[in-house]
Order: structure tokens, then sequence, then C-alpha cells
């Protein structure tokens, strides 16, 4: 057995689950293309990297496109949800959720896991569910 106290884990700080819900909202949900750079700004450190199913980019001008991208591929009412708080420690935080039309049926559920530097994101996992049968 190890002599390292063990401890109860904890679900991310505030700092944490308000950085990834703010990825949601300012990035992923921001339809101006403006307001999404500068928030990818705020948001993500100076050499981001995300890493999608099917693709890795690199730079916060390119996630600003493909955040931008996204929204104009699935509509105007498309968003993202966040379905519980974050969860995380000594960098590391997770957030779940969904997307659909507003008021419409969910279209897709994944989570997203990020790597925290300096309080804010260096890399970004966007990790998608299956599909339901």
């Amino acid at each position: 057995m190890s002599d390292i106290p063990q401890t109860t884990p904890a679900a991310a700080g505030p700092d944490d689950d308000r950085l990834l819900r703010a990825n949601l909202e300012r990035v992923f949900n921001e339809r101006d293309a403006a307001q999404r750079a500068a928030a990818v700004a705020d948001l993500f450190t100076e050499e981001p990297v995300l890493y999608e199913p099917a693709n890795l980019v690199q730079g916060r001008a390119a996630i600003a496109a493909v955040a931008g991208a996204l929204l104009d591929r699935f509509g105007p009412t498309f968003r993202f949800t966040p379905v519980a708080g974050a969860v995380g420690h000594h960098g590391l935080a997770l957030l779940r959720w969904q997307a659909g039309p507003d008021g419409g049926p969910v279209a897709v559920t994944g989570t997203d896991v990020a790597e925290i530097v300096g309080g804010r994101i260096a890399r970004l996992w966007v990790l998608l569910d299956p599909a339901a049968a």
C-alpha cells in the first residue's frame, strides 16, 4: 500500500467550470466572427491545439474558424449546452455537453477534455459519443 494519503476526488474548481462553459458559449455558440475570435484569444493559450475526431486544429485563428464553420453547417439555432458541471484537477478538466437546434431534439452528445495552463485552454479534445442505434 502507498504511503501517499488518500483523498476523495473533488469536482473541478469554479475556474475550470467557468472556463469550459465559456468555451461552449463564447466560442462554439458565438455566431459573430469578431466576438468569437476575441473569446478564443481570452480563453486559449497563445498556441492552442484542438483535437477533433477527424481533425487536428492548431492556433487561435484556426480554432475560431472551425467553430464558425460548424455553426454555419448546422444552422442558425444550433447550439451547445453543458449537461453537468465540469470535473477535473491538476490542469485537466472535462465538461459533458449536448448539441442540437434550440428547442429541438439533441443531435449529438460528447465531452470536451481540456488541458488548462495558466487559467487558459492549451489543448482541447472533443470526444463525440457514439450515435444511438
